[in-house]
């Protein structure tokens, strides 16, 4: 199960590369506005330098978790998980603020979340069977 666990989180960081990439690289781009809810250019470069910094906040989460899957792979079982449980925590903590401060937000949430949930619980499940 925590093999489960890791490629779960993996994918969490995979997912948080992505919205990394849209918030800092293409946050002005049309594609992106529409996946955000950003009606105008003028308002996307309004927004753009919180966006960079947000960005780079999903970036740090996915490569805490990413850190974490290779350490537990090559013998250090201890830290790795305790990175994946951090890095994959702190996604879902962040979709729960989401979704409470937000409730239109709901459906972000959820994508921003599941994963890193199913991480959590699939490993959380596996280190206590281990």
């Amino acid at each position: 199960m925590i093999i489960a666990g890791l490629v779960l989180a993996a994918a969490a960081a995979a997912f948080h590369v992505f919205i990394f990439a849209l918030e800092s690289l293409k946050w002005t781009e049309p594609e992106t506005r529409k996946i955000f809810g950003v009606a105008s250019e003028a308002d996307a470069v309004t927004m753009k330098q919180l966006a960079f910094n947000q960005g780079f906040y999903n970036l740090f989460l996915a490569l805490t978790a990413l850190l974490g899957v290779g350490l537990y792979i090559m013998g250090s079982a201890t830290v790795g998980l305790t990175l994946v449980f951090a890095g994959t925590g702190t996604m879902l903590a962040a979709a729960l603020v989401l979704v409470l401060s937000d409730r239109s937000k709901t459906r972000a949430a959820l994508m921003q979340g599941t994963l890193p949930l199913l991480a959590v619980v699939a490993t959380a499940i596996g280190v206590a069977v281990s």
